[in-house]
């Protein structure tokens, strides 16, 4: 070959080097991989995925996802496909395409398949629970309600991912102070949830939570600092504040808000009293280090302790809903529902939080680990980092 053939040659290989990487179907040694994420219906799976970008520290675009009704359908199939998405409410789906993409919520599955094609060395990480074949995704991140199995690509953490820093909680606790200063302190923070499977936060169990947070706080000669979140309803808010007899700050939540003062609740409270319904809210409150008490929002029966010492759950709910749900995870496969209570008996086992109302624990609690860091450690991993 010539001196000339070769130049040729040569810039012929650049270019197709090139046009490889604009498609997303190569990536350049020593260049970071480009992410997406595949945002989910659900706001506390969008807080996991938000995390884990940014700690992994990558560039990234986040792709919002509206679905069209028939979606469900292709979910069973487990198609790789958009034909389940509406592409003109949505984010553009384009090249160049993604290195890793990061998703939750079954939904996008045949998103990240359909991504697959158009990238062959496309990683795909899922937190959550899939519906498809574990086998499809590069990672699966999960928790213990979910009770996957041990395999060589799932990662099994304590609890969900999140946001929770003490340098975020600083800073918002310092913006905050001014507007709380006139409560007394201590602070019992209150982060509340609402209905889940087979549990249900009706009206009641939001006076009942008023009433017992507020003798917390008034045995302890403070204030209760408040907060619902997107599955409060209005009912049960409106229940909750109407208890309260001592000294608050309330706030309801609003997608709309300007600002929300969830971090500074966290950053500022001495003790925390969170909805055992929300494994997000759990995970972020035993986060801080600081005294957490789980808040049972059935009773009797339907309790989400009552059946603590049994394998099954009581099969009736108290409402048709929950009562197909409970017999789900008594006995549909894992993917078909979520165990809630797994998760409660390993945070209270391990003192990292025990339930309103019962005797201060004497167990030392366990050192928390970092499932951010694990995860991140993973996923570098899928690339060789």
């Amino acid at each position: 070959m010539t001196d000339a053939s070769k130049a040729v040659s040569t810039r012929l290989s650049v270019t197709r080097l090139k046009s490889l990487q604009k498609q997303g179907n190569l990536r350049l040694k020593n260049s970071p991989p480009r992410t997406w994420v595949l945002q989910s219906p659900h706001s506390g799976d969008n807080t996991q995925l938000r995390a884990l970008a940014a700690a992994l520290g990558w560039p990234c675009e986040s792709k919002r996802l509206s679905y069209r009704g028939h979606e469900g359908l292709l979910r069973v199939l487990s198609l790789p496909t958009l034909a389940g998405v509406d592409l003109a409410a949505s984010s553009p789906l384009s090249a160049p395409w993604p290195d890793l993409v990061i998703c939750s919520g079954r939904g996008a599955e045949a998103v990240a398949f359909w991504l697959k094609q158009q990238n062959p060395h496309l990683r795909i990480v899922f937190v959550g629970t899939p519906w498809s074949r574990l086998s499809r995704f590069d990672l699966v991140i999960t928790t213990p309600q979910y009770r996957l199995p041990q395999a060589p690509n799932v990662l099994h953490n304590l609890l969900p991912l999140h946001d929770v820093t003490p340098e975020k909680l600083a800073a918002e606790a310092a913006r905050w102070q001014p507007r709380l200063g006139t409560l007394p302190r201590p602070f019992s923070a209150v982060l509340v949830g609402g209905a889940s499977g087979p549990y249900l936060f009706t009206p009641a169990a939001a006076r009942r939570l008023g009433r017992e947070a507020s003798a917390v706080a008034r045995a302890a000669g403070g204030s209760l600092l408040v907060t619902t979140s997107a599955r409060t309803g209005e009912a049960a808010a409106d229940a909750l504040q109407s208890a309260i007899d001592v000294p608050c700050f309330f706030h309801r939540w609003d997608a709309d808000a300007p600002d929300n003062p969830f971090h500074a609740v966290l950053g500022l409270a001495d003790r925390i009293i969170v909805t055992a319904d929300s494994i997000s809210m759990m995970s972020e409150a035993v986060s801080t280090g600081k005294p957490v008490q789980l808040f049972d929002i059935e009773q009797g029966p339907y309790a989400m302790r009552a059946d603590a010492g049994r394998q099954r759950i009581g099969w009736r709910g108290r409402s048709a809903n929950a009562s197909i749900f409970r017999l789900l995870i008594n006995h549909a496969p894992p993917r078909f529902s979520r165990d809630l209570r797994v998760v409660h008996q390993q945070l209270v086992s391990s003192g990292l939080a025990q339930w309103l109302g019962d005797p201060p624990s004497k167990t030392q609690p366990l050192p928390l680990e970092d499932g951010l860091a694990r995860a991140v450690a993973r996923i570098r991993g899928l690339f060789g980092l």
